[in-house]
Order: structure tokens, then sequence, then C-alpha cells
């Protein structure tokens, strides 16, 4: 009766099991056939049933990334990091993966870390050697394009500190040169006032000899 209970009690555990394996095989069918979607259901499917399968989780990851659903299967992969369980070659997966994940985020600092930890724990992969490259290229060109932005910005805003102090510089030079024209025009003012005092003296010289030649006539 004993052996009886045992067996039971492990059916329903057996049962589900299957069922879950049931789900990611058909899963794994439609996801050869690139029918990502039903892939996507089907993985679902085995999470409800048991959330801790590791190929479900991973699976799932790799439909969401063919989906262009980076976020979401950025948070699969990081999920499978976490299995301290996993082995070495296992893990190096998750971690490729990630790096791909991140890549496309375009989280570059992130995928470089993933692909150097997936080297780590597998170094002959080649195709994790090949994408850390590309994302270093890719994060160094991002430098040094800011640095340039950087440096225009810097150089935009001096132009324009200098043109601000020009104008500051003309406003100041307004006043002087007004100041400067208005002294100019007394001094011409000036100048000609005196010829005018020197003319008229010249004419008022010039009547009083006319008035003394007229009296020396008139007294013959």
């Amino acid at each position: 009766m004993r052996t009886l209970i045992v067996i039971i009690l492990l059916l329903p555990g057996v049962l589900e099991a299957q069922q879950v394996r049931n789900e990611i095989r058909k899963g794994n069918n439609e996801y050869k056939d690139g029918n990502y979607n039903e892939a996507e259901l089907h993985y679902r499917r085995a999470l409800e049933k048991n959330p801790e399968s590791s190929p479900a989780n991973f699976n799932l990851g790799n439909t969401l990334y063919k989906q262009d659903q980076y976020e979401a299967a950025t948070s699969k992969y990081e999920l499978m990091t976490n299995n301290t369980s996993a082995d070495k070659t296992d893990m190096a997966k998750y971690y490729y993966n990630l790096g791909n994940s991140y890549f496309q985020s375009k989280k570059l600092q992130q995928s470089i870390e993933a692909y150097k930890q997936s080297l780590r724990l597998n170094p002959n992969d080649a195709d994790a050697k090949h994408n850390l490259f590309l994302a270093q290229q890719l994060m160094k060109k991002q430098q040094q394009e800011q640095q340039q932005n950087q440096k225009n910005q810097d150089k935009n805003q001096q132009q324009q500190e200098q043109q601000q102090q020009q104008q500051q510089q003309q406003q100041q030079k307004q006043p002087q040169q007004k100041q400067q024209i208005s002294q100019q025009d007394a001094e011409r003012l000036l100048e000609a006032l005196e010829q005018d005092e020197k003319e008229t003296l010249k004419k008022v010289e010039e009547q009083k000899m006319n008035v003394r030649k007229v009296r020396v006539e008139k007294e013959w």
C-alpha cells in the first residue's frame, strides 16, 4: 500500500514535467519554422506549468529576440545568468545571448561585459570574440563622435561669447564716437566763428578806410 501511495503522489509531477517537455518541443518546432509568435505561446504555456524551466525561459528569450523585443529578451537572459546550477557551457550561451540583446538595445558597455564573461567561460567561442570586437569598435566610434560634438559645442560657445564681447565693445565705443563727433563739430563751429569774426573785422577796417578817404575828399 505504501508503494502505491508513493506512485500516486508522483504521478502529477511526472505528468506536469511531460506536459512542459511537450510544450517546449512544440515551441522548438515552431521556432525552427520561423513561427515565432506560435513558439512564444508554447514556451509561455510551459512556464505556466514550471516557471523555473531553464529551457523554456532561455528559448522564450530567443523567441522574443527574434521578434525584436530586445528589452524583454534581456530580462530572460539576465534571469538565466543568475542560474547558479547551470554548467559553464550553458552559462556561456546565456551571456553570449545577453550580449547580443544588449547590443541591439544600444547598451554597448553592458554588451561588452557580457561578451567578456561569455569568453571567460568559453574562450574558444569565435562568435563571441567577433561580436566583442564589433561592440568595442562601435563604442570607440561613439566616444570619438561625442568628443567631437563636445569640441564643436565648446567652439560655438566661444564664438558666441566673442560676438557678445564685440557687441559690448561696439556699444561702449558708440558714445565715445558721438562725443568725438560733437567735439569736432564744436571745433569747426569755433573755426567758423573765428573766420566770420576776422572777415567782419576786415570789413569794418575797410569801411573805416573808405570813410577816411571820403572825408579827405570832402575837405578839398
